[in-house]
């Protein structure tokens, strides 16, 4: 599969950070971003539920086959709240339905969203398989997944890309998984790349989120460690300064230097932000300035889990 260098992940037009966009806004926003380059579109069932995949199914139908849409099964009724469901009837299921709200009649990537402890990986990445000889779906992602999952899940179909967090604050697909996915020749798909936009700097101590948001809840945003945090966004800033950038572009810019096959799918509701994103891919970093951000994220500790205690269950590693 062959994708922008950035992608656009689209679960904040619908769900998870606070009210979805207007519809019409919505829209414009995923137009706008296929009139400036971006050809990988990230959505879910889970996202409202369906909701981000209707309105993504309407927004892209112009012009669906010039573009990537990823789409993802794995919850139960679509609703994570409600716990995990990859038996091969309900994948069967959601994908028939994903293809009616995504107007098309292929899924370019199906992700697992997150790996089914009572349902083998394997029995997984065989119905998956089948729906690719059925012509439904052309690619075969997993999210959240670990090493051992997988291998095995490759083993009965290749998986062409791995989803997970990763970024300046959360590091830890390095240890593992980015060998890994080097070994095997898969795509790697960081979503969050910004730091649920902690690292763009616009949110300090001091910010307060909508009632929905789901940050209220996560602990690495509680309002003592975004104070301990900030010394991370600090660094940013000061390099961004050097290079007329924002921090969000250093960001993404670090991330894509890291690997060729690391694609990135920040989100954003607003169109400057997404003009901002977008601006990352044509800035490169020198070695200088990789090993300058690298060397003093090393000594900065991040505070707070990345999950509160229910939603790290579900993290397969």
């Amino acid at each position: 599969m062959e994708v922008s260098a950035l992608g656009l992940g689209c679960m904040g037009l619908s769900y998870g950070y606070g009210p979805a966009t207007e519809k019409q806004a919505g829209i414009r926003l995923l137009q706008t971003a296929f009139e400036k380059g971006v050809t990988f579109f990230d959505t879910a069932e889970a996202y409202g539920p369906y909701a981000n995949e209707e309105l993504l199914g309407e927004a892209l139908e112009p012009f669906r086959n010039e573009v990537i849409i990823a789409t993802k099964f794995g919850f139960k009724d679509g609703k994570p709240a409600s716990g995990l469901d990859s038996r091969p009837e309900t994948i069967r299921a959601v994908t028939e339905a994903a293809l009616k709200r995504l107007r098309t009649d292929v899924i370019d990537l199906l992700y697992q969203h997150r790996v089914d402890p009572n349902v083998p990986i394997e029995d997984v990445a065989g119905t998956v398989k089948e729906l690719i000889k059925e012509g439904k779906v052309k690619h075969f992602g997993l999210s959240e997944a670990g090493a051992q999952s997988i291998r095995k899940a490759h083993a009965v179909q290749p998986v062409a890309a791995l989803q997970s967090e990763y970024s300046l604050w959360w590091k830890e697909p390095e240890l593992e998984i980015l060998p890994t996915l080097e070994e095997l020749g898969i795509g790697f798909v960081p979503f969050s790349p910004l730091g649920k936009g902690f690292l763009t700097g616009a949110i300090n101590e001091n910010t307060t989120f909508d009632k929905t948001d789901f940050r209220n809840i996560v602990p690495r945003f509680s309002e003592e460690n975004r104070k301990a945090n900030q010394v991370l966004v600090d660094v940013l800033g000061s390099i961004a300064a050097g290079r007329n950038a924002s921090p969000a572009q250093i960001a993404l810019a670090w991330l894509l230097a890291q690997k060729e096959w690391i694609v990135p799918i920040p989100g954003t509701t607003k169109l400057h932000r997404l003009e901002e994103n977008l601006g990352a891919a044509e800035i490169q970093l020198s070695a200088g300035e990789l090993n300058e951000i690298n060397a003093a994220v090393s000594k900065i500790e991040v505070q707070g889990t990345r999950y509160p205690a229910q939603m790290q269950k579900m993290v397969n590693r």
